[in-house]
């Protein structure tokens, strides 16, 4: 499905607010010029990598919401969300604001695994960050191990927080992340438990997830 910018931009008014959000870091850029399968062919970007990215967002009056940034190459991206839960991922045409060169409509899952996918790397750059920010404060990523006796079982179950004082921020399993897991969160043999504490807080959440 493809929405031009400037028609739903004239005929409806953009929401009060712009969010702006911190870019992800930058991964070698958007594409090799003039690489076979790519579509991405422009110009190099600005040397100034600005710190911020605004994010327009529209209301589409019976479809739902339209989020639009623009790259720092000048390439207009939106994520068009659909009030059934489904979502497009849209590329407009730089000439052309009204028309799109490529459009790949997504189901809920599927979103939520591209955003995980989009965000891992993020949230432990973050957690890295913050490490580095607070005098004292650690971050361990702590495997269940096959044979743990958390496998198969919540995080609640645990008490690691009431135990240790240390918190289990995120769970990485099979490449996505679950930032922030709720205490019914069930682990699996293979996850990668991220937490953040004290050396010895997050010594002891290892050996409760090791040992009980």
């Amino acid at each position: 499905m493809c929405l031009g910018l400037s028609g739903f931009r004239s005929g409806h008014p953009l929401l009060p607010n712009r969010t702006r959000t911190v870019p992800t870091t930058p991964t070698g850029g958007e594409g090799r010029h003039g690489a076979p399968g790519t579509v991405d062919h422009d110009p190099p970007a600005p040397t100034e990598d600005p710190s911020t990215v605004d994010v327009e967002r529209t209301a589409l009056p019976g479809i739902g919401l339209q989020h639009v940034i623009t790259t720092g190459r000048g390439r207009q991206i939106g994520v068009i969300s659909h009030r059934t839960g489904r979502r497009d991922l849209v590329i407009y045409d730089r000439e052309d604001p009204d028309s799109c060169i490529a459009t790949v409509a997504l189901t809920a899952e599927e979103a939520n695994a591209i955003a995980e996918l989009l965000g891992t790397g993020r949230v432990l750059e973050h957690l890295a960050e913050l490490h580095r920010q607070v005098e004292g404060l650690v971050t361990e990523q702590i495997p269940i191990a096959a044979g743990s006796p958390y496998d198969g079982r919540p995080l609640a179950d645990t008490r690691s927080r009431t135990r240790t004082g240390a918190s289990i921020v995120a769970v990485v399993r099979g490449g996505q992340v679950a930032a922030s897991p709720r205490p019914d969160f069930v682990f699996t043999a293979g996850d990668i438990v991220v937490v953040v504490g004290t050396g010895e807080g997050t010594t002891a959440v290892a050996d409760i997830l090791a040992h009980g």
